[in-house]
C-alpha cells in the first residue's frame, strides 16, 4: 500500500482538526461575571439554546433563588433585544405566577413579561414552540416538571433556529424527585441554592447569595461557585471579600447530569 503524500497527510490532518474542533459561530449572552463566563464554552451562555434549572432542594427559599436566577438571564436578554418576555407556567398555586415585585428585582419589569398558563405539560410545550416560531418574544421562561428527552430536542432544535432563549424551570414532582435524573438535550443544566449572606455590621440582611451550579454544559465542564443574586439589571455578582477566589469552584457537581 502506497503511503500518503506529506501535502496529503497534512490536508487530512487539517480536516480532521476541523471536524474534532467544537463549532462557536453562535450568538453568546454573557452573564457579565468573568467567573462564571470564562467556564463556559464559548465566554456565555449560547442564546438560541434550552437551559435548565431547577432547585438545589425542596426547600422554597432555594426554588425562589431559582426563579430568580432564571429571570435575570431572561432579564439581560430581554434588555439586548429590547422585546417581552413570555413567562408560561402551568401552575395555579399563590406562587404563580412569578410575583411581579419579585422579578423585578432580577431586572423585570411588568411591562415586559407576558404571562401565558396552559392545562398541562405537553400544552406548555406547545405554546413554547408556537412562540419561538411566532419571534415575538425575546426569551421563553417555561416552568414545567415532566418534560422527554423527545420533548427537549425539539425545543433545543426551534431555539437554535430561532435564536431565542428557552429558559426550563423544572419542578420537582415529588420532594425526593431530582429533575435531573432524566436525560435532556438542554445545553447547560444549572443547580441553585441558597447561600448564607454576608454578616453586616450593623442591623439589617445583606444581599441575597446562592450557590451556582452548573451540572452539564456541552463541551465544557461542570463547576459550582457563591455568588451575589441578581440586580434589578439582572446580573450576578462576585462577592467583594472572595474577589479573585470566586473563580475558584466551592464544590464539584455533586450529582449524575444526563
Amino acid at each position: 500500500m502506497m503511503s500518503p503524500a506529506p501535502e496529503s497527510l497534512a490536508t487530512s490532518i487539517a480536516h480532521l482538526r476541523t471536524i474534532a474542533t467544537p463549532v462557536t459561530d453562535y450568538r453568546v449572552l454573557p452573564f457579565g461575571v468573568a467567573a462564571i463566563d470564562g467556564r463556559l464554552g464559548a465566554g456565555g451562555l449560547r442564546a438560541g439554546a434550552l437551559h435548565e434549572a431547577t432547585a438545589r432542594s425542596a426547600s422554597l427559599v432555594d426554588d425562589a433563588a431559582t426563579t430568580l436566577f432564571v429571570a435575570g438571564i431572561a432579564a439581560l436578554e430581554a434588555a439586548n433585544a429590547g422585546g417581552p418576555v413570555l413567562w408560561a407556567t402551568c401552575r395555579t398555586d399563590i406562587c404563580a405566577p412569578a410575583p411581579a415585585p419579585a422579578l423585578a428585582q432580577a431586572g423585570l419589569s411588568s411591562s415586559d413579561v407576558i404571562y401565558a398558563q396552559p392545562y398541562d405539560d405537553a400544552a406548555l410545550l406547545a405554546v413554547i414552540e408556537d412562540a419561538v416560531r411566532d419571534g415575538t418574544p425575546s426569551a421563553i421562561v417555561a416552568e414545567a416538571s415532566r418534560v422527554s428527552m423527545v420533548a427537549t430536542r425539539r425545543l433545543q432544535l426551534v431555539a437554535a433556529e430561532a435564536d431565542m432563549p428557552v429558559l426550563l424551570l423544572r419542578r420537582r414532582r415529588s420532594r425526593d424527585q431530582d429533575p435531573f435524573s432524566e436525560p435532556s438535550a438542554a445545553w447547560t443544566r444549572w443547580r441553585i441554592g441558597s447561600a448564607p449572606s454576608m454578616r453586616l455590621e450593623v442591623a439589617g440582611v445583606g444581599r441575597a447569595r446562592w450557590m451556582v451550579e452548573l451540572a452539564r454544559q456541552r463541551g465544557g465542564e461542570g463547576f459550582s461557585l457563591i455568588l451575589e443574586s441578581n440586580d434589578e439589571t439582572g446580573r450576578l455578582a462576585v462577592p467583594a471579600e472572595l474577589g479573585h477566589r470566586a473563580a475558584e469552584t466551592v464544590g464539584t457537581a455533586r450529582y449524575a447530569a444526563a
